[in-house]
């Protein structure tokens, strides 16, 4: 699934930064972010600021300007969609512009073949356990696992792994696929085949891996919100077996979230032509809130339904604070 253009090649926008004394770097603030409109391809593509000293690999570290001693913070893992790249993710999910606001440590990586294999699942540990040794694993009070696309069903396939069961309180998947009943993917759903022939739609074998991801069975425990676009499902399931697993009660329909403001980002190298389901330019936005109140030991669940949106229409800032606000209610 190609999520940017990839002609152009990464320029070095900043130097490494390393961990170094227990200290970590990060991008200064307001630096390697896009525009409102119009993002440029080397920065979109550029691949973060600090080292994993193991592999040798970067990544994107958020953190707020003013941690102090002793703070408890939430750290979220942010994977990308296949395809796709670390600081396009970084911007489809704007999660960075709340870290201030709401405590948030966000990690963000790259897939250097541009799709996440069990390979890579020793980096994204090694992550982790840095961000661990920089903030102080006692004062990491909640890690989420967050993914768009493939980076979801990527999520989906360690969250019950033996080394993130014991850590993660919750799994946002970014039209990533559903736990507790997965919805109709819409008939025309996939890349559209550009204009004037080449290929369209993931490839059988990416098919044949994601469906291995969603039937593997999960027997951990997690919060866990879904987001999808309207356009790139027949229609959102009425019941949550996910939901029934941690006794909540029906599901509610909450107020809906109105944007103003358009996303950052989309797949501008699928734009002709455009489908619906994939995912059109960014633009306003009204998102359907359904949550299922009341569940055991504080756990959230929760489906977001962003109208009239496809697959890759980058995230508008208030439904971005609305998932961010039910990830940090949860226990």
């Amino acid at each position: 699934m190609s999520h940017a253009k990839t002609a152009v090649a990464a320029t070095a926008m900043a130097g490494t930064m390393l961990f170094a004394t227990g200290a970590a770097a990060r991008a200064p603030a307001g630096e390697l972010r896009c525009p409102e409109a119009g993002c440029p391809v080397d920065l979109v593509i550029h691949t973060g600021t600090v080292e994993d000293p193991k592999t040798g690999r970067k990544y994107f570290l958020d953190f707020p300007s003013d941690v102090k001693p002793g703070e408890t913070l939430t750290f979220v893992l942010n994977l990308h969609g296949g395809g796709s790249f670390g600081n396009w993710q970084r911007h489809y999910f704007p999660i960075v512009d709340y870290v201030d606001k709401y405590r948030l440590v966000v990690a963000t990586p790259n897939a250097p073949p541009r799709v996440w294999q069990p390979s890579d699942d020793a980096h994204l540990q090694n992550i982790v356990e840095q961000v661990y040794e920089r903030f102080g694993r006692e004062n990491i009070g909640a890690f989420w696992l967050a993914g768009h696309s493939q980076g979801g069903a990527t999520s989906r396939r360690i969250v019950c792994s033996d080394y993130f069961a014991p850590k993660v309180t919750g799994f946002l998947s970014l039209s990533g696929g559903r736990v507790g009943g997965q919805p109709e993917r819409a008939p025309d759903f996939g890349p559209p085949a550009p204009r004037g022939g080449g290929a369209g739609g993931p490839s059988p074998e990416m098919r044949a891996q994601l469906a291995r991801i969603m039937a593997q069975p999960l027997n951990c425990d997690f919060s866990h919100i879904y987001t999808t676009g309207e356009h790139e499902i027949v229609a959102l399931p009425a019941t949550s077996d996910w939901a029934e697993k941690y006794g909540c009660a029906a599901r509610e329909r909450r107020p809906d979230i109105v944007d103003t403001k358009a996303g950052y980002i989309y797949d501008s190298g699928r734009q002709d032509p455009a489908t619906k389901s994939w995912g059109r330019l960014p633009g306003p936005g009204r998102t359907e809130v359904y949550a299922y109140p009341g569940c055991r030991d504080g756990r959230v669940v929760a489906d977001l339904v962003r109208i009239d949106k496809g697959h890759t229409e980058g995230l508008e800032p208030k439904v971005t604070e609305e998932i961010v606000k039910l990830m940090v209610s949860a226990r």
